[in-house]
């Protein structure tokens, strides 16, 4: 019985019907015989959303507070898939960043991950619970909510299955894997079967939205494979390894 870490992007998880769509991908997985770690982003625009009003009450908010108010966004989901799984009678149980914990350094609004406890995480895989993990946050060393950027919750995916030991990563998105060019824009576009680290960390530089470099560099220095696979359509997606 492996780890399998599979994360949920906001699209993914922007209404009631995405979310049950969302659990019947977790409740799959669970029931191939895995243990499950979900990660998942705010809701939508959940955050562009909250950065608006945090805007209309100040142009420099502070940034210790920006963290907090952001973070709020991702802790709405994990309740709600907590919540969904629950009633379609599976047990499960969700985690904000800090109450994992994930460390990480002390530069709001772009911290980066420097360790992980897994205790807690493990502790629920082994009585057989789905672990539901807000993305995009952690605490530093002040007991203070961090974020951690553009991709923070893919950051927080990688993360995750590189402490656990994970047999493998899903990133669901709204496409189905890697491609040569926006395939919105260029239908003649080449979807990529399996992709490298340098490769993807190129493209993520030059402007593809698929994955962040930041995800990405994690994933090639702790050589986690990524499979990145559309939450709409059941393709086998891209391996970025």
């Amino acid at each position: 019985m492996g780890i399998v870490v599979q994360k949920f992007g906001g699209t993914s998880v922007a209404d009631k019907d995405k979310l049950l769509n969302v659990c019947k991908h977790i409740i799959n997985e669970y029931e191939s015989g895995n243990r499950v770690v979900v990660v998942v982003s705010a809701q939508g625009k959940t955050t562009d959303m909250l950065v608006l009003e945090e805007n209309e009450i100040s142009n420099s908010p502070d940034k210790r507070e920006h963290d907090v108010l952001l973070s709020t966004g991702e802790q709405i989901t994990i309740s709600k898939i907590a919540i969904y799984l629950k009633e379609l009678g599976y047990d499960a149980i969700s985690y904000t960043g800090w109450q994992v914990p994930i460390i990480t350094d002390d530069i709001y609004g772009n911290a980066n991950i420097i360790d992980i406890n897994t205790d807690k995480i493990l502790n629920q895989l082994q009585k057989n619970k789905i672990v539901i993990v807000a993305g995009f946050q952690g605490v530093n060393s002040l007991g203070d909510i961090t974020t951690l950027g553009r991709g923070g919750s893919d950051t927080t995916a990688v993360a995750l299955a590189a402490y656990l030991k994970a047999e493998k990563l899903y990133i669901y998105t709204d496409v189905d894997g890697v491609y040569s060019e926006d395939p919105n824009i260029n239908k003649n576009a080449i979807k990529y079967d399996t992709i490298s680290y340098d490769k993807m960390i190129e493209m993520a530089k030059n402007g593809a939205k698929v994955l962040h470099t930041k995800c990405v560099e994690m994933a090639k220095k702790y050589n986690v494979p990524i499979i990145v696979k559309s939450t709409f359509v059941e393709n086998d997606g891209t391996i970025v390894k």
